[in-house]
């Protein structure tokens, strides 16, 4: 009878720990949820705010994509990645080729297989250029483009700006400009946002990790 109480009360101790084991293994498991979900959004909030990104049309007739960034580089680093063959292959395509002066050009190619010239080449014309400074640029529209771009195509120019901040950082900012305040421009600047946003993630990346 002793031995059969002592054997009911020693399950019961186990039972008891069992459970208590299995609550405690639950508990950790809502912790590290919790913990895991809250470091995942500090991250994906972290990369959006390191680019601002804004559709403008109140001071002009024209749609204005402004894209903003801080880059903790120096500017020296920063505009050899927006002037040199060797930094643009870097953050942004696989292949370019760069004639850096007034009336120049950054030619580039998504296609890793192709080369500088061929069908899949965008050419770009660098309008002029603020040493570190400002950098204007007008793409040439081709038949990669969507087809409504083209009647507008000399009114598109992308402004860059570039400013040494006082820790050694610099400041990015993008001026878009010459589209029209239309739905088809519209919904091309939402995709260009996307499109940028990646982009100047990878640019930050290069650049961040050389230092």
């Amino acid at each position: 009878m002793l031995k059969h109480a002592t054997n009911h009360r020693q399950d019961r101790c186990q039972q008891f720990e069992k459970k208590r084991i299995i609550k405690e293994y639950s508990l950790m498991r809502k912790i590290l949820f919790i913990f895991f979900s809250v470091f995942m959004t500090s991250i994906i909030y972290g990369q959006k705010k390191r680019i601002v990104s804004k559709i403008d049309s109140t001071k002009t007739p024209e749609l204005v994509l402004i894209q903003e960034l801080t880059v903790k580089s120096p500017i020296d680093s920063v505009w050899k990645a927006y002037t040199t063959k060797k930094g643009w292959e870097n953050w942004a395509v696989p292949l370019a080729e760069i004639d850096l002066k007034v009336g120049g050009y950054i030619k580039t190619n998504y296609n890793e297989q192709g080369k500088i010239g061929d069908s899949t080449t965008i050419i770009t014309h660098i309008i002029n250029y603020v040493p570190k400074k400002l950098l204007t640029l007008q793409a040439e529209i081709t038949d990669n483009f969507p087809e409504f771009m083209k009647d507008d195509a000399k009114d598109f120019f992308n402004v860059i700006y570039f400013d040494e901040l006082e820790n050694g950082n610099t400041n990015i900012k993008s001026f878009g400009i010459g589209y029209k305040n239309n739905p088809k421009y519209l919904s091309l600047m939402n995709y260009f946002i996307s499109a940028n946003e990646k982009t100047l993630m990878n640019l930050i990346a290069y650049l961040e990790k050389k230092n």
